[in-house]
């Protein structure tokens, strides 16, 4: 059978960061549930404010918390009060410095688009199905939003008790390209949950990006394309590679001609001019 594999871990240290950046030695176990824990209380505490992703970085005693999101309203809320609370109960449970910061994926800054985001696409479908909307016309709308908005490929799956069968099944729909298998591919990945009154239907999405170089052969083509680079002909070699062009176009010191026998030879001096009377007449 088939093994999948997790599209973000298996592209991880290639084309992707790590979501969480921290070094701990004997307290990783500690770091590493207290991470989890944020993740699911912000989760829980905002779950109709559009999360896209939650990173975490930890330094000495501080912690930042950086949320991702398409409805920043509903995350900073009145005056700021929403997030001050998330922050004491973070505090609270970690017994550190906390500091949260809100990111809007609507600013033209933003790497990625909510109408093109893996995670906000998995849960709108999920909430028309918890609405008793048909799976098949909302996984087509979740197809064509994200396709209108500038994706090159999504692929929308829905798994459990569809249209309230007995039997579960999984159904999927896809359009344009996305390839798993390439590690160069930016794939985005979401998943959600929907709870009906037949039971829990599990959705996920992909979306494909396009593709992008990894640094290192990034700067192996960079490296390849300096040492193809043409130098001028019948220039002195001095062993080293030219990489800047004002160095290539510089012009040579003039230096004297020394004959094989003996002393520069110096050059003859300009001459009179002559009159038209001839040399040596005066007018």
């Amino acid at each position: 059978m088939g093994q999948k594999v997790h599209p973000y871990g298996f592209r991880l240290g290639v084309i992707y960061p790590w979501k969480s950046n921290w070094f701990a030695g004997r307290d990783y176990e500690e770091h590493l549930h207290e991470d989890i824990w944020i993740r699911q209380h912000i989760r829980s505490r905002l779950a109709r404010a559009g999360i896209s992703s939650i990173d975490i970085e930890r330094k000495g005693d501080q912690i930042w918390v950086f949320i991702r999101t398409a409805r920043p309203g509903i995350v900073i809320g009145r005056k700021g009060a929403e997030v001050d609370r998330i922050r004491k109960d973070i505090e609270r449970y970690t017994k550190k410095r906390v500091d949260v910061k809100v990111e809007d994926m609507n600013q033209a800054s933003s790497e990625s688009r909510p109408e093109t985001d893996a995670a906000l696409l998995a849960q709108g479908v999920a909430e028309q199905l918890a609405g008793r909307v048909s799976f098949r016309r909302a996984m087509r709308r979740a197809v064509q939003t994200a396709m209108r908005a500038g994706a090159l490929g999504v692929r929308v799956q829905c798994a459990g008790r569809l249209g309230g069968a007995e039997m579960s099944r999984r159904e999927w729909y896809r359009e344009g390209r996305v390839p798993l298998h390439t590690l160069r591919a930016k794939i985005d990945y979401g998943t959600a949950e929907a709870k009906t009154t037949f039971g829990q239907i599990g959705v996920k999405v992909w979306v494909y990006h396009g593709d992008e170089i990894p640094a290192a052969e990034k700067e192996a083509e960079l490296a390849r394309a300096r040492a193809l680079q043409p130098t001028r002909t019948g220039a002195a070699s001095t062993g080293a590679l030219i990489t800047d062009e004002r160095e290539v176009l510089e012009e040579e010191p003039d230096v004297p001609v020394i004959p094989v026998g003996g002393e520069p030879v110096e050059e003859p001096a300009d001459e009179a001019p002559v009159g038209p009377e001839g040399p040596g007449e005066e007018a």
